[in-house]
Parts: C-alpha cells; sequence; structure tokens
C-alpha cells in the first residue's frame, strides 16, 4: 500500500481550489529564516516571500506577503488596510492566531482568512515560493492563483 502524503491545511486548500503548485522541502528542525532557506535551496531572494502577520490599532490582523530580503513598510501597509497603525504580531501569538508555528506560516488555511496582502513584486514572476505550512516545507505556486486562494490584493507594502 502507498504511503500516504502528509498534506498541511495550506496544500488542501489548494487541492480544493484545483490550483497547481509544486513543493520543495529542506532539512530542518527549527526554526531558520527565509534567507537562509532560499540558500540551502538556491532560490533568487526576490522569487521567495515571507508571511508577515500585522495586528492593527483596532485588533484586527492582516497578512503580508513579501520578498524575504526585504522590510515591510509599516506606514504604508496600515494605510492599505485602513488602520491607523499596524505592528508585527508577537511571536507567542502566531499559533493562536494563525494555527501555523513561526517559520511555517503561510496565507493559506489559517484559522481565519484575514485580510491578506502580497507586494505587488510578486506578479512579474510566474511562479513564487511560500511556506508551506510547516517547518521544512515551502509551495511554488502562481502568485495571481495564490491572491485568489487568499482573496488578496497586490500592492507595494515594502521599505525602499
Amino acid at each position: 500500500m502507498a504511503k500516504k502524503e502528509n498534506k498541511t491545511n495550506a496544500m488542501r486548500i489548494l487541492d480544493k481550489n484545483k490550483i497547481p503548485y509544486r513543493i520543495k522541502t529542506y532539512e530542518c528542525d527549527e526554526f531558520i529564516d527565509g534567507i537562509h532557506v532560499a540558500d540551502l535551496n538556491g532560490d533568487p531572494y526576490d522569487q521567495s516571500f515571507k508571511t508577515l502577520v500585522t495586528v492593527g490599532k483596532t485588533g484586527g490582523y492582516y497578512v503580508f506577503v513579501i520578498p524575504i530580503d526585504r522590510e515591510i513598510d509599516f506606514k504604508k501597509a496600515a494605510k492599505l488596510v485602513g488602520e491607523k497603525s499596524i505592528e508585527m504580531l508577537h511571536v507567542k501569538d502566531i499559533q493562536a492566531v494563525t494555527g501555523y508555528i513561526r517559520g511555517g506560516c503561510t496565507p493559506l488555511g489559517m484559522k481565519k482568512q484575514y485580510p491578506t496582502v502580497i507586494n505587488e513584486s510578486a506578479k512579474i514572476f510566474n511562479e513564487i515560493i511560500i511556506s508551506g505550512g510547516k517547518l521544512g516545507i515551502q509551495i511554488v505556486l502562481n502568485p495571481e492563483a495564490l491572491a485568489k486562494a487568499t482573496e488578496a490584493q497586490f500592492a507595494d507594502v515594502t521599505t525602499g
């Protein structure tokens, strides 16, 4: 009998929506940042994206998907989501809010579908790389398909 493939919530959502994707794996026992993961896999930084979860002054949560070597522009991001200000969600709260752990957080399949923004730089690629919902797993997919699956908008939310 064939071994059942372990699917993450993110993969199940993509399957349900018939969105094509590929899986990449890497060796990892604990959190390592996206730059180290890209270096391990030989992936370009501008095509590799991290998922940041923020909280606004109103208490609302917002998800931003940005290149791993870029920083979020909190002013631009807050304005875009209609908040006076936003800040990073504290690491200790990530799992409670998203259902994912640090380093395995992906915009797909969180406990709730929070307003999501994908940095507009993703649109120049046919495929981008995001976390697969678990340490050691990444998903490679079309950015427009990711936006559709997460009801995300594209906007410039990085510094510089």
